[in-house]
């Protein structure tokens, strides 16, 4: 019994080392298949063999380079093979998509939040509608789709998975694999939405070839602040967290959060926070559950011209800021840090406070101030995490699902 464990164990990390070759690098040759998994020629020829016949993956041919001579074999996944929906929960929207087996989006749809109607249960009742219509228009049955991965601001119990808490519903839980389960057969997983920036940003820095990233940042500025960090472990492998940065304490006499505490970092540096400030609304006011940008835009804008008040929140969200990350880094060691979401439009009026909150720390007194860069789409990688989280779960249970089948065939063989 403990050979036959062995040999599955091993089938369905060999047909999982495929399934990831062809993911990060594909469409790839038998050859290329071979040079990039380490495994033997016959191994890759039996694992390809299954996973067509399977209709996970499909041949193309290319012409041979001179012209000449037999063409090209290529493998790659099959697109049709299965569907996966994204779905990311925002301040101001509802984003849903529709991705299939090889990563290509096909269609999406977006619904704006009604924010005259609280409570998770009409939320529900609209995911469930949206989700059906996607299908419709894509013209899929519900049992083509594999995998709803789905994404909100917050704290998440991804093992569940149940939104524990977050800014849009407040202490109203939504346990999503109850929700959906009753209708979908697909596989449901839900993750923090910096945690999914920190993902792709993550994997890029380490397919850049440079072989020196060892860990970095990601901080999301907006209606709330997060953070994602992705580090490599000791096997070399990607570990991503969310730690919950926009509740961890700036100041005790600072403001009421949107989660109840005072002097959080996010009641200073959210949007929320900002807007506080600027108009010297009284520090116990409660916050403001959605603040439009184009009214943090005119705090900007006056803040620009000189206004002492709105240049000075901004201020005060950057030493929020500053303090918060130079706490991490005390913590995680020094890394380069990514800012994203729609906050970094406001980004040099925030830098000189950010300056002044990291140099309050030893360390990076010590060390110097970490790397800081801006990107705009925060949006491209929120679904860019999403797609390599979600899509190596969905090729992990296929290469699951052929090491059962395949035992079941020889099972049959024997009796």
């Amino acid at each position: 019994m403990l050979t036959k464990s062995s040999t599955e164990s091993v089938r369905q990390q060999n047909s999982a080392l495929v399934l990831s070759a062809l993911r990060r690098s594909g469409p790839l040759s038998h050859t290329d298949i071979s040079a990039q998994t380490g495994l033997a020629s016959a191994t890759v020829s039996v694992i390809t063999a299954e996973l067509e016949r399977a209709l996970v993956i499909e041949k193309s041919e290319q012409p041979a380079h001179s012209g000449r001579g037999r063409p090209r074999v290529f493998f790659s996944q099959r697109r049709a093979s299965g569907y996966l929906i994204v779905v990311r929960i925002s301040s101001d929207v509802v984003q849903y998509s529709m991705i299939d087996y090889s990563g290509t989006l096909i269609d999406r749809l977006e619904e704006p939040r009604n924010h005259g109607v609280a409570g998770t249960a009409p939320f529900a009742r609209s995911l469930l509608d949206a989700l059906d219509r996607l299908a419709l228009r894509s013209r899929l049955e519900k049992a083509q789709v594999l995998a709803i991965s789905i994404s909100s601001k917050g704290i998440v119990d991804s093992e569940r998975p149940r939104l524990l808490w977050s800014p849009v519903f407040g202490n109203e839980q939504i346990d999503f694999a109850a929700l959906l389960q009753p209708h979908w057969s697909a596989k449901v997983t839900l993750n923090n939405e910096t945690l999914l920036v920190a993902q792709a940003l993550g994997l890029k820095a380490d397919k850049s070839g440079a072989g020196t990233f060892r860990a970095l940042a990601a901080l999301s500025l907006g209606h709330s602040i997060g953070v994602g960090v992705a580090r490599k472990d000791r096997f070399g492998e990607l570990e991503v967290t969310a730690p919950n940065f926009g509740h961890m304490l700036h100041s005790p006499n600072a403001g009421l959060c949107r989660c109840g505490s005072y002097g959080c970092v996010e009641a200073s540096a959210g949007f929320y926070g900002i807007l506080r400030t600027a108009f010297e609304v009284p520090p116990d006011t409660i916050p403001a559950k959605f603040v439009p940008l184009a009214e943090m835009d005119k705090i900007a804008v006056s803040a620009r011209q000189g206004n002492r008040m709105a240049g000075y929140a901004f201020r005060q969200a950057g030493i929020a800021l500053g303090n918060g990350l130079s706490r991490m880094l005390s913590l995680y060691d020094r890394m380069p840090i990514f800012i994203t979401g729609p906050g970094t439009r406001y980004f040099e009026l925030l830098q000189k406070g950010i300056d002044e909150g990291l140099a309050q720390s030893h360390q990076v007194r010590r060390q110097g101030p970490p790397d800081i860069s801006i990107i705009f789409d925060e949006q491209r990688l929120v679904f860019d995490g999403h797609l390599d989280r979600a899509l190596t779960d969905i090729d992990n249970d296929i290469a699951a699902s052929r090491v059962v089948s395949g035992s079941a065939a020889a099972s049959r063989q024997e009796a």
